[in-house]
């Protein structure tokens, strides 16, 4: 799937939600940064709602296991071996829900979950780490959501490679900028 036709799709998605995980909050912005760079760049608009954090392992819907979602591909399991000396991102998901949709009172963005990404230009693939439990992130995450898959690095989706990669490009620039 294109990014042209995301907007569409995203609507598609949240109507279809179902209303338990709509509850929890649509995922309202994503902030990305290096290790070595002060201040993220921050994403927001409406096809962010496609990295939905509850999504795949962890979740549950009318009974059934979901499999599927979020921006890892799950069905090519833990990454044994990737390459060395990639640049690495922080990348916080921000979770809000419009007004009379939830039943919380704060309705803003809220830091819900947080992993690391790295890209290999190269093989143009991506790989996603969940924050095991020696690591600062795993308990907001595990506030929001516990995949039972902590600590382990995954394969990205193409659909999560063709959106941060042009971000990514941005981040590189920024910092060869003197």
């Amino acid at each position: 799937m294109t990014l042209r036709h995301a907007a569409p799709v995203f609507a598609l998605i949240t109507f279809a939600l179902p209303a338990s995980l709509a509850a929890k909050g649509l995922t309202t912005k994503i902030t990305i940064s290096t290790t070595d760079q002060a201040v993220p760049i921050e994403v927001n608009g409406p096809t962010l709602g496609m990295f939905h954090i509850w999504r795949g392992p962890g979740v549950i819907v009318n009974h059934v296991p979901q499999t599927e979602g979020f921006i890892i591909d799950w069905s090519k399991g833990l990454v044994e071996h990737r390459p060395s000396g990639l640049q690495r991102y922080r990348v916080s998901f921000y979770t809000g829900c419009p007004a009379g949709l939830c039943e919380e009172k704060e309705v803003g963005p809220k830091l819900s979950y947080v992993v690391l990404y790295e890209y290999d230009a190269a093989a143009k693939k991506g790989y996603v780490y969940l924050p095991g439990k020696g690591d600062a992130e795993y308990q907001i995450n595990t506030r929001s959501i516990l995949r039972g898959l902590e600590g382990g690095w995954f394969v990205a989706t193409s659909e999560w490679q063709e959106y941060v990669t042009p971000i990514i490009l941005k981040i590189q620039r920024a910092i060869r900028k003197p």
